[in-house]
């Protein structure tokens, strides 16, 4: 039996993925995410197919030294997990998921939706909606280098406006196995709601090109409940929440509301993701932790003044002095 059948056709529905996000969903953060609430799947950071045969083949550069493969790290606690790559060169993505495959990856991922100005000037991310052809070539490419490995996109339902009636097909007839529709265009950003109207269009392009296609809806899911009112709306397999998990590791357990969480568990969770950063990514700087410690350190009295003082920590044992002198963490 290959993975691909042995992964996403086995996970339960509605299926619940953690979104891949730059600086966010570390190895780090993950960690946390498995031990407090697991979703039914997993995303990397996006990691870029250019520069890692760029540091591994032209630099030779090694494993250990390379900061994209630290990108690649992964416990088997989070399995399933998939490995997000962005590129323009279908040489380049044949590669990566050659080496998503080798490194024990469950699944490989193209970005096909991220709005950064410096990823779309490679021709890749949500400049491929522009693209279709090499899209394609894309797919294949990464299908080649990941054997038996499932193959999935993640895109939005157009670039200026939606046009997904002509972008979903193009992707659905090289069969991946799942497609992550963005309810937005890459001109919205993220600065309007998230219109699922247009995931279940998605859902009735994919029961006509290719039944076995999952669809997985993302885009302004509040928790799970919300995330399954809009999957059961619209029809999809299941749902990816991204910003809800911020502050939260708990957002996917479905018996725990992060209301109900006292700040003293917060913050001990919170220390402890400052721990894991520093044990698991000690070439990347203690400053990505800060966008954490906004979000954990929000929604209460005396807010603002304690995430002052957490801004201005460097590292974990500073942090650890700060909820200590709050009276957040025992002596």
């Amino acid at each position: 039996m290959s993975r691909s059948s042995s992964f996403w056709q086995k996970l339960p529905r509605p299926i619940l993925a953690l979104a891949p996000m730059a600086d966010v969903t570390d190895a780090a953060f993950r960690r946390v995410i498995v031990r407090y609430g697991k979703p039914d799947v997993l995303w990397t950071e996006f990691c870029s197919a250019d520069g890692l045969w760029h540091t591994r083949e032209r630099q030779r550069l090694p494993d250990v030294e390379n900061p994209l493969m630290q990108d690649l790290q992964f416990d088997p606690s989070e399995r399933p997990i998939v490995a997000q790559f962005f590129t323009a060169d279908p040489e380049k993505m044949e590669y990566a998921a050659a080496l998503a495959r080798e490194l024990g990856f469950d699944g490989v991922d193209i970005n096909m939706g991220c709005p950064d100005r410096s990823v779309e000037k490679q021709g890749a991310g949500a400049a491929l909606i522009q693209q279709p052809a090499r899209a394609g070539e894309l797919i294949r490419a990464a299908k080649r280098g990941a054997g038996d490995l499932p193959v999935s996109v993640k895109t939005r339902i157009g670039y200026h406006a939606n046009t997904l009636a002509d972008w979903l097909p193009v992707l659905l007839r090289e069969h991946p196995a799942a497609v992550i529709v963005h309810a937005r265009t890459r001109q919205e950003m993220s600065l309007v709601p998230a219109r699922w109207e247009h995931v279940a269009e998605a859902v009735r392009l994919r029961d006509e090109i290719a039944p076995e296609t999952i669809i997985l809806g993302n885009g302004d899911a509040q928790n799970l409940a919300d995330a399954q009112v809009r999957v059961a709306a619209s029809g999809a397999d299941g749902a990816m929440l991204g910003r809800a998990i911020f502050g939260n590791p708990w957002c996917f357990h479905p018996q725990v509301r992060i209301e109900e969480v006292p700040l003293s568990e917060r913050f001990r969770v919170m220390l402890e993701h400052a721990r894991l950063f520093e044990q698991l990514l000690p070439r990347k700087r203690f400053a990505i932790m800060k966008k954490h410690f906004k979000a954990y350190a929000a929604n209460f009295h005396g807010a603002t003044e304690l995430r002052a003082k957490l801004m201005e920590t460097q590292c974990a044992d500073e942090v650890a002095n700060v909820l200590r002198a709050a009276g957040y963490l025992a002596s």
